[in-house]
């Protein structure tokens, strides 16, 4: 009964902290956006572009050191003052992710992966653990990739200059145990905060809140589908603008 109590307050201040500052402005989001630097609990927090800063963090960790995130999510728990002045504690496993220079990075497996694609469907890539012969995330092609033939936003990148192809490689399994490690492609939904896996699948139900992008892509032929993806992901996302509060 304690350990729920303690589970509501924390749910009940993350909820708090989450609502936009007073005197904010609205601004359409583009790339130069920068998100506040902080540990974002949940995803209303990066709608609302207010995280858990610095300065409400407890830890020992030099504010100035540019390993400051790292070193603070590398232990089990974040400890963090609330609104009211009272430390809250939280499995670091459990915060959606953080923001460091104004790049957001999240959470998947405890592994935090920079996300450089935003809007109303935000694409980003991250390194998935699966058992052998079995993977949680359904089936994945690992030798398609929707930024061959178009636009990528990961082109002049240098966070992904280190993948010469984050997409063209099957993933890399661990010696000596049953699992493997991949590159794999992920959506979140800025309405619900909800993540999914990058198919046809999944992104034909997030076009439906624009039918006539909807219509025009389900009127392909599904291998069309496929090479078009990530160009109607951006269709829906130039036609649907997400707003955020002004950083500054």
């Amino acid at each position: 009964m304690k350990k729920a109590a303690v589970t509501l307050i924390v749910a009940l201040v993350a909820t708090g902290m989450a609502g936009a500052q007073p005197g904010d402005t609205l601004v359409q989001y583009t790339p130069d956006f920068k998100f506040r630097d902080g540990i974002y609990l949940n995803f209303d927090m990066v709608r609302a572009n207010s995280p858990v800063p610095k300065a409400k963090l407890f830890t020992s960790v030099d504010y100035n050191d540019k390993d400051f995130f790292d070193q603070v999510i590398s232990s089990e728990k974040i400890y963090y003052y609330d609104n009211m002045g009272v430390r809250q504690e939280i499995e670091k496993d459990n915060i959606w992710g953080f923001a460091r220079n104004g790049v957001l990075y999240a959470n998947v497996q405890g592994n935090y992966n920079r996300i450089t694609f935003f809007g109303s469907i935000i694409h980003f890539v991250a390194d998935v653990t699966t058992s052998s012969g079995y993977s949680p995330y359904g089936y994945y092609d690992p030798y398609y990739s929707p930024y061959r033939s178009f636009y990528s936003p990961y082109y002049y990148n240098p966070y992904y200059s280190r993948y010469y192809d984050p997409y063209g490689y099957g993933g890399y399994p661990y010696r000596g145990n049953s699992s493997r490690t991949d590159l794999k492609m992920f959506m979140i939904d800025f309405e619900t905060g909800k993540t999914y896996e990058y198919n046809i699948e999944n992104l034909e139900a997030l076009l439906m809140r624009d039918p006539e992008l909807y219509e025009e892509f389900v009127s392909m032929r599904n291998k069309n589908q496929k090479k078009m993806m990530f160009v109607y992901l951006r269709k829906f996302n130039e036609r649907n603008p997400v707003f955020l509060p002004d950083s500054r």
